[in-house]
C-alpha cells in the first residue's frame, strides 16, 4: 500500500502498510509484521475546502488624463478620512500630500497626480467614504 523510510538513532527502517481498516492497520517493519490498533478512528474532514480563483484581470491603475482640465481623486479604498492637508484654492505639485485615509488601522497617504489647483474638496475629516468614492477634484 504505502512505503516508508525513517532513520532513528542511526538505525534504518523500512516500513510497509500492508491494509487499513477502521482503527487496525496491519504493517512490516523491515519484514517483520505488526498489527497496530490505533487510539482513534481517524477521522477525514468533509469541510471543503475554498479555493479563490485568480482574477481574470489584473488591476488597472488610475490613469491621470494630462489634457483634461478636471482632475478627480477617487478613494482608492474603503476607511475613514484622519486629516485634509489642503484647502480649496490650494496650488499643488506632482507628490504633494493631500490627505491622510485610514483603513484597516493604517494611514494612507493620498498624494496629487499632477500640479493643479483644488477647486473642491467633497469630504470631511471622520467622514466614511467607500472605494471609488469622489474625494477631491483638482484644475
Amino acid at each position: 500500500m504505502k512505503n516508508f523510510k525513517f532513520r532513528i538513532h542511526d538505525n534504518n527502517y523500512k516500513v510497509r502498510i500492508m491494509s487499513h481498516e477502521g482503527n487496525m492497520i496491519n504493517l512490516e517493519v523491515n519484514g517483520t509484521s505488526y498489527s497496530v490498533k490505533m487510539k482513534e478512528d481517524i477521522v477525514i474532514s468533509k469541510t471543503p475546502t475554498l479555493v479563490r480563483a485568480a482574477s481574470q484581470r489584473p488591476a488597472e491603475p488610475l490613469k491621470v488624463n494630462p489634457s483634461s482640465q478636471k482632475t478627480k481623486i477617487l478613494s482608492p479604498l474603503p476607511g475613514s478620512i484622519f486629516s485634509i492637508n489642503i484647502k480649496v484654492g490650494d496650488t499643488i505639485k506632482e507628490g504633494d500630500s493631500m490627505l491622510i485615509l485610514e483603513a484597516m488601522k493604517m494611514e494612507n497617504d493620498i498624494t496629487a497626480e499632477k500640479s493643479g489647483v483644488i477647486s473642491a474638496i467633497h469630504v470631511t475629516v471622520g467622514q466614511q467614504v467607500l472605494q471609488n468614492d469622489l474625494l477631491i477634484e483638482l484644475e
